[in-house]
């Protein structure tokens, strides 16, 4: 078979295409987990900077997405800088992002009427490149606005977070539509391992990594995120099965 010629327009083409998904520019480093289980399993060791992710909640967490926040704020407070945290609905509970590691004095609030509002903010925020990371809290996101987002955060390096949150459980069927995120999460809250006093053990989730570019989907058992925004390795999954193949491997879309 000849060999192919060099076709000059076809080649700028295909590197349009990759800068239009996020694949061309600078690359801006990676956020390590801290956690074998989840590093390995990801490109380069960690969650990419100066990208759009999405985070949503599993089971009724799609509707309060209390878990999905924290595991958003645990993000957000191992990069430096402010943290602009955009909503819909003024019911963000700001002691519970501190437990997660994301202190009051470090965020700035935004509440905006609908998700048309939500995203402008976002996209303001990435695009000013004087923040650590943007979180939006939205219910629907089209290829169309998560490509703005993703470039908006690309060209200023400032990391971009969309918390999907919806109304309804059912609602929540929008989460397999696709975007332009790096990476798409889901968490779900598991029954705290039993304490041998009296008392509530530190909180546990099923992570689950949905889609992934260049990586592959699994889900694995993690303690929620300290003070530090720090994930744990529960102690009766640390060295078992589960650990030792990086997490269970999942056929998530």
């Amino acid at each position: 078979m000849p060999a192919r010629s060099f076709n000059p327009a076809l080649a700028a083409l295909r590197d349009q295409i990759a800068r239009m998904d996020g694949n061309g520019g600078p690359t801006r480093g990676v956020l390590p987990f801290g956690l074998p289980v989840l590093d390995r399993r990801l490109a380069q060791g960690g969650l990419a900077l100066g990208c759009l992710h999405e985070v949503a909640g599993g089971g009724n967490g799609a509707v309060d997405g209390a878990a999905a926040a924290c595991f958003a704020a645990g993000i957000a407070a191992r990069l430096p800088g402010q943290v602009l945290w955009c909503v819909t609905q003024a019911d963000l509970f700001a002691p519970g992002l501190e437990q997660a590691g994301l202190p009051p004095d470090r965020v700035v609030y935004v509440e905006a009427g609908d998700d048309v509002s939500v995203l402008a903010c976002m996209e303001e925020g990435l695009r000013h490149g004087g923040l650590g990371a943007v979180v939006a809290d939205v219910a629907r996101l089209s290829m169309t606005a998560s490509r703005r987002l993703h470039l908006a955060a690309k060209a200023s390096g400032t990391t971009g977070i969309a918390l999907r949150r919806w109304r309804r459980s059912a609602d929540a069927a929008d989460f397999g539509q696709p975007t332009a995120a790096m990476t798409r999460w889901r968490v779900s809250v598991l029954p705290s391992a039993a304490l041998p006093v009296p008392g509530v053990g530190r909180a546990r989730w099923l992570v689950e990594l949905i889609r992934a570019r260049a990586g592959e989907s699994f889900d694995v058992e993690l303690e929620a995120c300290d003070g530090s925004g720090h994930l744990g390795l529960p102690a009766d999954v640390a060295g078992g099965p589960a650990a030792a193949a990086g997490g269970r491997r999942g056929a998530f879309g």
